[in-house]
């Protein structure tokens, strides 16, 4: 069976701004399979190419990912009606899908309440309070010191407060002890990361395609509970940790523990199509493997040309051959 082809696809953003290519590390990406039968990508992906949609630097994004995605979706007997990302994060993959109508609609959970503050806010109303306040906002070290120790109790002040921290701490890292940039991309310091029109134009474009997206401050094991017998696509990205240790993933979120046995065995009960991205560990394929589902090595070269890989686990990966 053919597959459908999406109606639309944006132009990748051509500006020089260093933001625009620099919220994911990799710089091309190309596959083998754990057991390295299968080629690599004639072409690998210029991560460049890829539209860059998130107002977030977020550690463990997925822009990388987006091709891959969208090769997913578009893999499909038919256009998918809904997408649904229980962990949500900078949100590149929800944020893709609506902009390039890969589905009619997206539902983007996450339970950090610093970043839900951010997307509940810029689908509201205030979205263009708070492109205009980040626009307005002069960055110094004592405005963001300013900006980060206050208690603030709006749920659209605690998301430019969530902007503010995310552009000046070191990685992005919204979670508790992550220390404000020093020295940065050519001794800019905290400017490093601070692109004010950049932000608030991704603020906007988000905005009015608010129509086709749906935010839930929500665990993402109640979401998936809550659709899993509804014949939708799931796009599941979990913390980073590998079962049974703790790993990275405590240091760049705030809610990083999971229970992933639970996961997976949850992901089993899916009645619609899913993809896990996960580490790419021992552990983490034996639970692939005692659920039955498939899974394929993605290997990334870093902006350090270093390679890493990340696993992408489903029931069916042929389409990925």
């Amino acid at each position: 069976m053919k597959s459908w082809r999406p109606r639309l696809r944006p132009r990748p953003c051509k500006s020089n701004c260093p933001d625009e290519i620099m919220i994911s590390v990799a710089q091309q990406l190309s596959f083998t399979d754990m057991v390295g039968d299968m080629p690599p990508r004639t072409k690998p992906v210029n991560v460049a190419s890829v539209p860059q949609l998130s107002p977030f630097r977020y550690p463990g994004g997925k822009t990388w990912f987006v091709p891959i995605f969208r090769q997913w979706v578009q893999s499909q007997p038919s256009r998918p009606k809904l997408l649904v990302e229980p962990f949500a994060g900078g949100g590149i993959i929800s944020l893709t899908a609506a902009a390039e109508s890969l589905c009619d609609e997206v539902i983007m959970a996450e339970i950090d309440s610093q970043v839900a503050a951010v997307w509940q806010t810029i689908l509201s109303d205030d979205a263009d309070w708070l492109a205009d306040r980040i626009i307005r906002f002069e960055m110094t070290l004592d405005n963001a010191r300013s900006v980060l120790e206050n208690n603030y109790k709006q749920t659209r002040d605690i998301a430019f407060q969530t902007i503010i921290k995310n552009r000046t701490v070191h990685g992005g890292i919204l979670a508790p002890g992550s220390g404000l940039i020093k020295h940065g991309e050519n001794g800019r310091g905290i400017l490093s990361r601070w692109y004010p029109q950049t932000i608030a134009r991704r603020i906007k474009q988000i905005h009015l395609a608010r129509h086709r997206i749906r935010f839930l401050h929500e665990d993402a094991f109640d979401v998936l509970e809550r659709y899993k017998n509804q014949d939708t696509l799931f796009f599941i990205d979990p913390p980073y940790s590998v079962p049974g240790s703790k790993s990275a993933g405590a240091r760049l979120y705030t809610y990083w523990e999971i229970n992933h046995e639970e996961l997976f065995s949850t992901c089993h009960n899916l009645r619609g199509s899913f993809i896990l991205t996960y580490d790419n560990a021992g552990e983490v394929v034996a639970l692939a493997e005692k659920h039955g589902f498939q899974y394929r090595q993605i290997t990334m070269k870093n902006t350090h040309h270093a390679e890493m890989s990340e696993l992408a686990i489903g029931r069916d990966m042929s389409w990925l051959e």
